[in-house]
């Protein structure tokens, strides 16, 4: 099973490429990440920022700072690694490895659990990251692609069912 979520996260990546990335964009994105959320009463907070700056931040209702902090650290892990966090998680995992010190990510920095997702732009690689904080680490994951996919109107890519 992590083998096959692996992969599908890998092609969610490959697949969710944006041809173009500026302010515009990241509040775009941000802007419809909060009305999935909404929608769904999802208590999140969201942020898309690149290594330099922030481009787009909220909270929604029942939101917390830790929220806040944890997805600070998911979008650090995608910024470091260039893979969405969820998807840093289940290979060190895989490979009996943890983020500290074995994949020198400390934790006060990083977490390898899903809601960070790099935004890749076509011909140039990762220019920045989306985090979502406050679901369960599938469901902040999702809600960033199924956002993504939305935007770039193309079918959302699923993740398989677990056992």
């Amino acid at each position: 099973m992590p083998q096959d979520l692996i992969a599908a996260i890998k092609e969610q990546e490959r697949a969710l490429v944006l041809p173009a990335f500026d302010e515009d964009t990241a509040f775009a994105i941000g802007s419809a990440l909060r009305e999935r959320a909404q929608a769904i009463a999802a208590p999140v907070s969201i942020e898309i920022r690149s290594s330099a700056r922030r481009y787009f931040f909220t909270t929604l209702p029942g939101a917390t700072p830790n929220n806040e902090e944890w997805g600070r650290r998911k979008g650090n892990t995608v910024l470091r690694t260039w893979k969405s966090s969820m998807r840093v998680g289940l290979e060190l995992e895989r490979s009996g490895r943890v983020q500290w010190p074995d994949a020198g990510l400390p934790y006060e920095d990083f977490v390898d659990h899903g809601g960070g997702f790099p935004i890749t732009l076509r011909g140039m690689g990762v220019v920045a990251a989306i985090a979502v904080s406050g679901l369960p680490s599938v469901e902040d994951h999702q809600l960033a692609t199924a956002t993504l996919a939305a935007h770039l109107g193309i079918a959302e890519i699923p993740l398989p069912k677990p056992d």
